[in-house]
């Protein structure tokens, strides 16, 4: 290890221990998310009933969006600057923050003016009926007003841990989603201003979650921000577009996210009209195995987020056996999370389905199919994830572009919409676990090739210092 890096604990701290410190609050982040995010969901169904939650999957859509492009600018503009500071490039590191503060503001506002004016129109190509339309337009005429707090919190999260914050970098996620659970129920049913007071309960939380994480570009540990670094002119719309292309493949893997649920819906209601189960029941259990399927994920996409700032400091620094020793530990992180995800799956289905709600006989033999066979191969899953994330942290962005896609675009959707012509409702159940062997064979391809380029790069530098 060089003498330079000694002043960065991403350069000579234990890697169990700087993994534990980065990953466990960026997985307690997600976890929370993902689970305010059901809170949410019970809460607008008992005060507001059925259409409630239909107008919130309706705008959902909008949301999905608004986290693409919050994953474009924040994760790229963390990766990028995780490199430049293992090259102990500080000046260009603090360029790529002030850059990515402008880009965050200027998006967010942007997008949030372009939902305002097309609303209607929006609404109905997601799906609004004429009986959701005012509940879905109640609801996001104001949540479209946090889609520019919700992008900023979540790229400074970004920032903030690849800065070596990650207690801060939860908490910018913590606050809102707390202010949010706890708002939702006083507006709901004290108030009695139905969806829109769920809608006011987000973006309080929202704003609150904005302040916290914007006072952070004043408390950067490994940079110090300057008047003269906002700008922009030719060279420094280069370096944005660069640190934008290492974030694109977590940005269309939430967009590909959106893409997955809207074909699943409609093979499940198409398909399942031809069974005994009907259009309703597989419906409703594909929504649920989704949800639960999105907790595990978010200790995973943790664990990824955690190695993030590691893998691309010391891919910056030239320190190899790091990367590769981080890449390990990740993987196997994952593989113990995913065992058990995977138990929990195939042998306790049904006590876990009944945490979303009854059903008869029917709906519980469907659902309890469905989680088998659909989550089969997640204990491989994480792999694709955690080596999309890994590519993007080295600064290879096509290779985590590729990895992001595989999964989700090559694979699944093709599946899920052609093995149902020849199985039926079976062929959609069995698209997910063909999608998944084949993503993890090729995540397991290119990350050998990568391995090996590490280790030939590894031996020139020790050539060239003897």
């Amino acid at each position: 290890m060089s003498q330079e890096n000694k002043g960065n604990i991403l350069g000579y701290e234990r890697l169990p221990k700087l993994l534990q410190k980065f990953a466990v609050p960026s997985i307690i982040a997600m976890l929370v998310s993902s689970l305010y995010n059901i809170v949410d969901q019970i809460f607008i169904g008992q005060g507001v009933g059925y259409l409630g939650n239909a107008a919130t999957n309706v705008s959902f859509p909008l949301t999905t969006i608004c986290m693409a492009f919050a994953l474009l600018i924040g994760i790229g503009s963390a990766s990028k600057f995780s490199l430049w500071l293992g090259e102990k490039q500080e000046e260009r590191a603090a360029k790529v923050v002030a850059n990515a503060i402008m880009i965050m503001i200027i998006v967010g506002l942007c997008y949030m003016v372009v939902i305002e004016i097309l609303l209607l129109p929006l609404l109905n190509a997601f799906g609004a009926t004429p009986e959701v339309m005012p509940y879905a337009v109640s609801y996001t005429r104001i949540t479209a007003i946090g889609m520019p707090f919700l992008i900023i919190v979540n790229c400074m999260s970004s920032l903030a841990r690849a800065d070596g914050s990650p207690k801060y970098s939860m908490m910018c996620m913590l606050i809102g989603a707390i202010i949010n659970t706890i708002l939702d129920p006083i507006f709901i049913f004290v108030f009695d201003m139905g969806v829109a007071g769920a809608a006011w309960a987000t973006i309080i939380g929202q704003i609150v979650s904005f302040f916290f994480a914007i006072r952070y570009a004043k408390h950067f540990k490994q940079i110090t921000l300057k008047r003269e670094y906002f700008k922009f002119n030719k060279g420094e719309i280069k370096e944005c577009l660069q640190f934008l292309s290492l974030g694109i493949s977590s940005s269309l893997n939430q967009v590909a996210l959106t893409f997955v649920q809207i074909v699943l819906n409609n093979g499940m209601t198409a398909y399942g009209a031809h069974t005994i189960y009907g259009s309703d029941i597989p419906l409703a259990a594909c929504g649920i195995v989704m949800k639960t399927n999105a907790i595990w994920l978010a200790v995973i996409i943790g664990i990824s987020q955690g190695s993030q700032p590691i893998v691309g400091f010391n891919y910056g620094a030239k320190q190899y056996d790091r990367v590769r020793g981080t890449y390990k530990l990740a993987i196997t992180c994952n593989f113990i999370v995913s065992a058990v995800a995977f138990v929990l799956f195939q042998f306790f289905p049904r006590p876990i389905l009944s945490l979303f709600g009854t059903g008869d006989e029917l709906y519980f033999e469907f659902a309890v199919k469905f989680m088998r066979t659909f989550l089969l191969l997640v204990i491989v899953n994480g792999v694709q994830i955690i080596s999309s994330n890994f590519f993007s942290a080295i600064g290879k962005p096509l290779k985590g572009l590729l990895l992001s896609m595989t999964r989700q675009v090559i694979f699944l959707i093709p599946l899920a919409i052609i093995l149902p012509m020849f199985l039926g409702l079976d062929g959609i159940l069995y698209s997910a676990p063909i999608a998944d062997a084949a993503a993890f064979t090729v995540a397991v391809f290119l990350i050998l090739r990568q391995m090996r380029q590490m280790k030939k790069m590894e031996t020139q530098i020790q050539s060239a210092s003897e």
